[in-house]
């Protein structure tokens, strides 16, 4: 388990300043004029950036189209449809696809936790030799087999979720900025916390994986100069069951609870079910990921401790490229969803952040204005 203090992110005026507030608000007073920070809690010590009426972004590629002459292909990463996450978001994207751009003809498989490559070349294979076009790989970990299959089938359109590494003609990556989505949780998990300790569940030990620890670290500190954050891996780079193992995830995220946590952050795959247990017996909060998890049927059971879900637009990446290759319009996608394109974000289902949505915003203005910079890498 690994420990970090935040470091002072505010000017030491504006700290004192908003205590005094705290202090004020607490006497029943009021403390300060300022209502970007109207809802901070005794943790938050920087002012929120100013919220102002911006226009709404999104990664849309034009007009609809017909696709109902595309066959999709769709090879899940492990956990597959069903996992309340990562895959589920690809799952609706297509979904989106069947029922406002035609597409009838979809093939799904999914990966195994313990599955080589080989066994993930045979998977692509198999689509492209029965037909299947566009294949669309989610996950990194298919990065390898599309490298190899690829060239092998110059005619089919691949595209490959997280992984930007294939340089190949018919292959169309679909990156994201996690790292800008985490941030914006990070923040609202200080305004959420009593303890001012919140805690990190990443599935995996990877760089992606490790995006998303570096964007709530980063939001974090940068609405507290105080608050403590504990952050833990299910396993190993090259262990990848950590994305399948709620029991596992349950362990890690009640230690974080029981060691003072309030607010716990999982970006675990199907292993999150584990982290929401965890939030549940201990009465804390949780924060879902890449889909709108208080939604998610599979842990509709702890939907009251899920206070916010780091969205991951993988449903909307998905579905403009099935839309853009329908149209032969794929120059038209971003290189990356990042919050410019609405292809990362944060949910508002359940209400427990509405009184914070203007300090996210303003938040999430800085970010896309470039005054605030998102680390990539976990800054302890």
């Amino acid at each position: 388990m690994r420990k970090t203090r935040a470091t002072t992110l505010a000017a030491t005026a504006m700290a004192a300043a908003l205590a005094l507030a705290g202090c004020a608000k607490d006497s029943g007073t009021s403390g300060s004029s300022n209502n970007n920070n109207a809802a901070a809690g005794s943790c938050v010590t920087a002012q929120a950036p100013a919220a102002t009426a911006a226009s709404t972004t999104s990664s849309a590629a034009g007009a609809k189209v017909d696709a109902s002459a595309l066959r999709v292909g769709l090879a899940f990463d492990i956990g597959g449809r069903g996992d309340a996450s990562f895959n589920d978001a690809a799952a609706a994207g297509v979904d989106k696809a069947k029922s406002e751009l035609g597409v009838k003809d979809v093939r799904e498989s999914t990966a195994s936790p313990t599955e080589d490559e080989a066994a993930k070349e045979q998977r692509l294979t198999q689509l492209a030799t029965d037909g299947y076009n566009p294949i669309v790989a989610v996950g990194f970990a298919y990065a390898s087999a599309v490298q190899a299959v690829a060239p092998k089938f110059p005619n089919t359109k691949f595209a490959i979720v997280d992984d930007d590494s294939v340089k190949a003609p018919n292959v169309t990556p679909l990156v994201f900025s996690e790292e800008q989505g985490s941030f914006l949780v990070g923040v609202a998990a200080v305004y959420k916390s009593k303890n001012c300790h919140i805690g990190f569940v990443g599935g995996v030990n990877t760089p992606l994986i490790q995006k998303f620890e570096a964007g709530f670290i980063a939001g974090a500190k940068a609405a507290s100069n105080k608050v403590q954050i504990t952050s833990d891996y299910l396993t190993p780079a090259g262990d990848n069951t950590g994305f399948q193992d709620p029991a596992k995830g349950n362990i890690k995220a009640a230690a974080e609870f029981s060691a003072g946590a309030d607010v716990v952050y999982q970006a675990a795959g199907a292993s999150g079910k584990g982290v929401f247990q965890a939030a549940s017996a201990a009465k804390g909060l949780a924060i879902g990921v890449d889909s709108d998890q208080y939604n998610q049927a599979t842990v509709a059971e702890y939907k009251d401790v899920i206070m916010t879900s780091m969205l991951k637009r993988v449903d909307v990446a998905v579905y403009d490229y099935i839309q853009a290759l329908a149209g032969n319009t794929l120059s038209s996608l971003p290189k990356r969803f990042d919050l410019a394109v609405d292809g990362v974000g944060y949910s508002t289902s359940g209400g427990k952040i509405d009184d914070i949505k203007p300090q996210l915003e303003g938040y999430k203005q800085a970010i896309i204005s470039g005054a605030i910079t998102v680390p990539s890498t976990p800054q302890k």
